[in-house]
């Protein structure tokens, strides 16, 4: 069902590009704005773990300085057949993680210093298999996809109003095209952030079966939203670009400072006490709640 939502959210997003385009720019500018989306879906996909790795000041660790990590993710990556995935540390204090890379065997794996020892070992691994799904299930494609997207019909929608001489001829018109700059970015955030929300729920099913462990990912998203909540409060000087960018919001497994909202259309994360309570629906499932 997750998938299914997924592809006709992005159905939507792809729809309203194209719409954006053909208002503005009649053929020519639809061409145009699905050449730039094209364009940005190439280059940010390609470099995707290494901006976000950058964004997160993270640095590699060998089995070695982490050996604790290494076991865990070598052991994940064994029982779901896929390469080992490079495993990095942030030096940021907030308990987080996030995935990145655009396929099992370009895939990184980041867990911030302040996540280490906040967690059990199964907790962590709970975390991890979480985070080893998104790669798993090309959430990293699917997201980078969807943001893109996302920026074009703002671009497009910004550019139209100002430049679209056509935009007059089809009949939008100058109080339709500024309806449009406002109303089709909003619209398309809506839908972005929908499609975010339901690969983390996606994640959190597929990392519980993976690592059979579902209450233990289920009390990890609880210390982590109790200890987030603690840090909203702080001084946020210590946290990596990564963590206060919007654009990065979506990666980590639980929403960092900003990203969820008291507005559920626009949060990059399911709330945490229906991401448990399926968690626990999931334990049942498998015989093992508590």
């Amino acid at each position: 069902m997750n998938g299914l939502k997924t592809a006709i959210l992005l159905g939507l997003l792809s729809g309203l590009v194209l719409l954006i385009g053909q208002l503005m720019g009649g053929r020519s500018g639809l061409i145009l704005g699905l050449g730039i989306a094209i364009a940005m879906n190439v280059g940010s996909y390609w470099a995707s773990d290494k901006i976000a790795l950058k964004m997160a000041q993270a640095e590699p660790v060998t089995p070695e300085q982490a050996p604790d990590l290494y076991e865990i993710v070598e052991r994940l990556a064994a029982v779901a057949k896929q390469p080992m995935p490079r495993l990095y540390v942030s030096p940021s204090p907030q308990p987080n993680a996030f995935a990145t890379g655009r396929s099992p065997k370009h895939a990184a794996v980041c867990v911030n210093r302040g996540l280490i020892p906040l967690l059990t070992k199964d907790e962590m691994e709970g975390v991890l298999a979480h985070e080893l799904s998104h790669v798993y299930n090309r959430d990293i494609l699917i997201g980078t996809i969807a943001a893109t997207l996302a920026s074009v019909v703002t671009f497009a929608a910004r550019m139209g109003f100002y430049f679209g001489g056509r935009s007059r001829q089809n009949g939008v018109g100058v109080i339709g095209s500024l309806l449009m700059v406002f109303l089709a970015p909003i619209a398309a955030t809506i839908i972005q952030l929908a499609i975010t929300r339901s690969r983390e729920t996606a994640a959190d099913a597929s990392g519980a079966m993976l690592c059979q462990k579902p209450l233990a990912l289920a009390n990890a998203l609880l210390k982590l939203q109790g200890r987030n909540n603690e840090l909203l409060a702080r001084n946020q000087l210590q946290a990596s670009p990564a963590e206060t960018s919007p654009s990065f919001a979506s990666l980590y497994i639980s929403a960092p400072f900003n990203g969820q909202f008291v507005n559920k259309l626009f949060s990059t994360h399911p709330d945490t006490d229906t991401r448990v309570e399926n968690l626990k629906s999931i334990a049942r499932q498998m015989g093992v709640a508590q």
